[in-house]
């Protein structure tokens, strides 16, 4: 009797070891594989930077003074000649005190060469001066004439910027230098400005650029500033202006770079071809897609399906030989893309390559996970 009861508990023991075996037991995993196919690759670096004008200009006066008043407003277009503003000269002190000064003296030349020349023409018509004689007092006379006038303007334009008969060719009118559109104002009327000259660069009065020729300014790292030249081809996307790409055409590499955050940065420029889709604003922030390599229709796989080996680094796939067996195979690799990379031996279009980082399981492990949520 006791044999039998031991019979019975070991096969219950048996039958429940049996049991959770079978509903604990993992289904063998199953990886998933992809071939190699045949795709066009570009390689791509991005430059950040902005979209200017490629003439843009300062106007400064030639006169210090006041702003007395301002014809145009920003956004609005010019022409060359066009007159901005007009400045009220605040005369200097020193500057008027010697002006004044100059006119008397030149006024007592004047009168002294004056009576000489009214008393020698007399005497010339007596015949008791030489007519030589005369011909010098008169040119003594029209030359004192003409510095007491040179001087008298000089006065006017120390007082009002301007002399008499100048009009609007007067160093107080503010004048267009080119045709374009006005960016900036950044003085008002009453504002104090200061000339432009050999020991000052002057007040600016207003921003000039021409809007119809526009060029991307942008940086590159020095990692790749090595493969682009003059005459690379770009395309500008403007954060301003969605699902819009603009051609552009590399035409500046600055020589010197600068750093930036630890990094290298080199200036790039390139020519903009504009539409009349959009209206381009100086100043918009710009990306540039810059092709470093291109190839067409060459072997690749997706660069996810590359492992790497931890003591060469060499990259490698792991390829099917069989029923869930796989053999390691070193590959060569060529351009990338991000997404895709080109292979240059080590594979073929018929090769299935282990989806490392993706597996599936057996059908039965499917029904057991729908038991489970019953």
């Amino acid at each position: 009797m006791k044999k039998v009861i031991f019979i019975l508990l070991g096969a219950s023991l048996l039958g429940v070891l049996i049991w959770f075996g079978i509903k604990n037991s993992k289904p063998p995993v199953q990886f998933e594989t992809e071939k190699p196919f045949k795709a066009n690759i570009v390689n791509k670096t991005v430059a950040t930077g902005k979209v200017i004008p490629l003439e843009e200009i300062e106007i400064k006066p030639k006169v210090s003074g006041i702003i007395d008043k301002i014809y145009v407003e920003e956004g609005a277009k010019v022409n060359i000649g066009d007159l901005i503003a007009t400045i009220r000269v605040v005369p200097n002190v020193q500057s008027l005190n010697t002006a004044q000064g100059n006119v008397k003296t030149a006024q007592l030349r004047y009168d002294n060469f004056k009576t000489l020349y009214e008393r020698n023409k007399k005497l010339l018509s007596r015949g008791v001066v030489s007519k030589q004689e005369f011909e010098t007092t008169e040119l003594n006379f029209r030359s004192a004439a003409q510095e007491l006038k040179n001087a008298k303007n000089n006065l006017q334009i120390i007082k009002k910027g301007s002399a008499s008969g100048m009009g609007k060719m007067a160093n107080t009118y503010v004048k267009a230098e080119i045709s374009g559109t006005i960016l900036e104002i950044p003085v008002r009327k009453g504002n104090q400005v200061i000339e432009s000259n050999t020991f000052n660069a002057g007040t600016t009065i207003a921003v000039i650029a021409d809007m119809t020729k526009m060029i991307f300014e942008g940086k590159v790292d020095e990692a790749e500033i090595g493969k682009i030249k003059n005459g690379t081809v770009l395309e500008i996307s403007i954060g301003a202006i969605e699902k819009k790409k603009y051609p552009a055409k590399l035409n500046f590499i600055a020589p010197k770079g600068t750093e930036e955050n630890g990094a290298v940065q080199f200036k790039i420029k390139g020519d903009i071809t504009l539409d009349d889709d959009f209206f381009v604003r100086a100043g918009y922030s710009a990306n540039a897609d810059i092709v470093l390599e291109k190839k067409d229709s060459v072997l690749a796989v997706k660069e996810a399906l590359l492992q790497f080996d931890k003591k060469t680094e060499k990259p490698y796939v792991e390829v099917k030989v069989g029923d869930q067996e796989f053999e390691k195979r070193e590959v060569e690799l060529g351009i990338s893309d991000g997404i895709n990379v080109e292979i240059l031996s080590g594979l073929t279009l018929d090769d299935e390559i282990k989806i490392w980082n993706k597996t599936s399981k057996k059908e039965g492990d499917k029904k057991d996970r729908r038991r489970r949520k019953n």
